[in-house]
């Protein structure tokens, strides 16, 4: 299950959230800090780490 950053608008407070893909487009997140609704994705780098060696 992927790990999402958000970005509260109002206070600024930078959190993550355990989502699946299909979740992420609905999900209704308040911020943890100040409860507010106006949180934003706050988009992040995407490392793959496999296993084998190339």
């Amino acid at each position: 299950m992927p790990t999402y950053q958000y970005r509260c608008q109002k206070c600024g407070e930078v959190f993550e959230h355990a989502e699946h893909m299909a979740e992420h487009e609905t999900v209704q997140l308040r911020c943890p800090k100040c409860g507010s609704d106006a949180v934003e994705h706050k988009p992040t780098q995407f490392f793959a780490k496999t296993s084998k060696k190339s």
